[in-house]
């Protein structure tokens, strides 16, 4: 099975890059980075989560690339990115630093928005140099800090040991997740998206997720499981909004509460009824929206301010 499973048309369909190029990160790891819009626009760096790959940003890349540079990147492993035996949190913010390098002039700012374990891999990015140097502003889609396997819902029990192991067991699973199926989508819309999600926003995100090789999808699940990110929470001295769908199994909305509460600069926490995990897919023009609105409050009123000054 093609490790770029995709659907080919509509909103998921991946647009063309204007360019391509790879970042080196600090441990030699190549990753793959597309950019696309105008060289001159206001910048925004997306960063996708576990299992899924550029693609998956697909309907904002769309909309953001007609007046802003968007720059997204493969994490190690996923997508067009091979991967690596190395496995961190460190890893992720070397490789979020790598390509803010690589594509952001010396004092360019950007909105750098990550979703689940791309927003994880902010926080741990938090107290880098080259993330303070470039991040005006952030978006904080669907995540959490701690205890992730923990606070999933994803296992329809109680809270308590039981379901923690049970959730660890399925999340760590190596089966491979085979052709996306009817069956398939029922179990990933259950999984990680809301009751109500339309079918091609199921379809796109199955094959973005069946397309993650499954040494991948198991090495950095356990990653996850023991990751506590609250200390970069509390770096994040940046403006950060946060949206978390009240469906969400994955990192349900205590996960998102508790984020705005502890960050330092937090301009505001959206919950969206009835959506799960996949908030990108699921609701597009929302996380669109919010990034753009970023965009005009912290990029390019610095970028004016800078022009002023000069």
């Amino acid at each position: 099975m093609s490790r770029l499973l995709h659907v080919d048309s509509g909103p998921y369909a991946p647009p063309a890059p204007a360019r391509e190029l790879t970042a080196v990160s600090a441990d030699g790891a190549r990753l793959h980075v597309e950019v696309h819009g105008p060289d001159d626009a206001p910048a925004v760096v997306l960063a996708h989560g576990w299992t899924c790959s550029t693609v998956f940003w697909a309907a904002q890349i769309r909309e953001l690339a007609t007046d802003h540079r968007v720059i997204v990147y493969d994490q190690r492993g996923h997508g067009r990115s091979p991967a690596s035996p190395a496995c961190s949190a460190d890893a992720l913010a070397d490789d979020l630093e790598a390509v803010l390098t690589a594509t952001l002039a010396p004092g360019e700012q950007a909105v750098v928005a990550g979703h689940s374990m791309g927003g994880m891999t902010v926080m741990v990015a938090s107290g880098r140099a080259a993330f303070r140097a470039h991040a005006a502003a952030v978006l904080l889609c669907s995540t959490g800090s701690s205890q992730l396997v923990a606070a999933s819902t994803v296992v329809p029990m109680r809270p308590g040991r039981l379901r923690t192991w049970l959730t660890r067991r399925i999340l760590g699973s190596r089966a491979p997740l085979g052709p996306v199926t009817p069956l398939a989508r029922r179990i990933l819309k259950y999984g990680t998206m809301g009751p109500g999600s339309a079918p091609h926003m199921v379809e796109a995100s199955a094959h973005i997720v069946h397309a993650c090789p499954r040494q991948v999808r198991s090495s950095w699940s356990h990653v996850l499981d023991l990751l506590d990110l609250d200390h970069g929470v509390r770096e994040l001295n940046v403006p950060t909004a946060v949206i978390v769908g009240t469906a969400d199994r994955l990192t349900p909305p205590v996960q998102a509460r508790a984020l705005a509460a502890a960050l330092p600069h937090c301009t505001g926490l959206t919950e969206l009824p009835g959506i799960g995990h996949m908030t990108p897919v699921e609701a597009p023009e929302l996380v669109t929206g919010k990034i753009r609105d970023l965009v005009h409050a912290h990029v390019q009123h610095n970028q004016v301010v800078s022009e002023e000054s000069a």
